[in-house]
């Protein structure tokens, strides 16, 4: 038997894997809950996303990765080692390709630090590729041809937008403001205008089943607990789907705004491409009820969803690693 190469896109709230030949076999939340008293770790993945805000004091649920970097090493490649045992993608006599997606603009040191991780889960070569680059290719979007493809890939800490042709990135911005920072949004609106507490899976539930950031409607209506801030009790209020759009508002503009950045930096050349072919959105956060009416109206081009924003990186690494030549040349 040999080892199977393997695709992962390394996400701030998600870790999804593909292994060559079988397709993308594991999608689970980027948690590790740990003892805080043994140091031990209890669970990793889909089992400590369901201890978040729920576990008593010495037990504590931690998401290594902030922003689409490292933030804890050794919870990284401990995560990292549970999920491919999990997939049986390695065993003692071969070790796989691993090819790991990051932001774009992140540091040396800080791509050194994925790279490390990769190696330490028992990789015989480690590939690194810049997220929106693979998420385009996810997407279906030949960039090989010396024509503009423009992808704003929206995850949970970083939103990467870049204009690609000929198999490179021709203007790229990378900014924090993404599907986490949304949910502090709607945290800190309820905080503030009703005096409510509520947890960050609460946020992420309003988010993603209630808010609309376009044209929301007043009469929809949500019931929303948590511990009231005054009394400590826990308490219920009533939430409309104007007050998700206010909540969020400044974070949108923030997208906008960067999307805006890289298409003054783009060649007008490939500007015409881009009015002619439109921009492809990807990741989890751009499945945002109304985000992408709100980019058209901003940015007064096309804005197309990818079939499957949520796993194109992924599949992207698959395509790639397909194409192994390729990624030599790049690395």
């Amino acid at each position: 038997m040999t080892s199977k190469d393997i695709g992962i896109d390394l996400g701030t709230t998600n870790v999804l894997i593909y292994v060559k030949g079988r397709g993308v076999v594991l999608n689970e939340p980027s948690i590790v809950a740990i003892d805080t008293d043994s140091k031990s770790v209890l669970a990793v993945g889909t089992e400590a996303k369901e201890m978040l805000g729920r576990t008593p004091t010495k037990i504590k649920a931690i998401k290594p990765m902030k922003d689409g970097v490292i933030a804890d090493f050794e919870l990284t490649e401990i995560m990292l080692n549970t999920f491919i045992k999990k997939i049986k993608a390695r065993n003692l006599f071969f070790r796989p390709r691993i090819l790991i997606c990051c932001p774009t603009n992140i540091t040396q040191v800080e791509k050194n630090a994925i790279r490390e991780a990769a190696e330490h889960t028992g990789a015989r070569k480690v590939y690194i590729e810049e997220e929106p680059k693979v998420a385009a290719i996810g997407a279906g979007m030949d960039i090989s041809k010396p024509v503009a493809n423009m992808v704003v890939d929206i995850g949970g800490g970083t939103t990467d937008i870049a204009v690609l042709s000929l198999n490179g990135i021709v203007s790229s911005a990378s900014n924090k403001t993404a599907g986490n920072a949304l949910d502090q949004d709607i945290i800190k609106y309820i905080k503030e205008k009703y005096k409510l507490l509520i947890g960050e899976s609460t946020a992420e539930d309003i988010k993603i089943n209630f808010a609309n950031v376009y044209k929301p409607l007043k009469k929809e209506k949500l019931e929303v607990k948590g511990r009231d801030l005054l009394t400590g009790l826990p308490k219920a209020i009533t939430i409309t789907q104007d007050e998700t759009k206010e909540a969020m508002n400044d974070s949108i503009k923030k997208i906008v705004k960067a999307c805006t950045n890289v298409l003054e930096q783009t060649p007008p050349e490939l500007s015409a491409d881009i009015v002619e072919k439109g921009v492809i959105l990807t990741g989890g956060g751009s499945l945002l009820n109304g985000l992408s009416d709100v980019l058209e109206e901003e940015l007064t081009i096309p804005v197309l969803m990818a079939e499957t924003p949520l796993t194109c990186v992924v599949e992207g690494t698959g395509i790639l690693l397909n194409n192994i030549k390729l990624l030599e040349e790049n690395q």
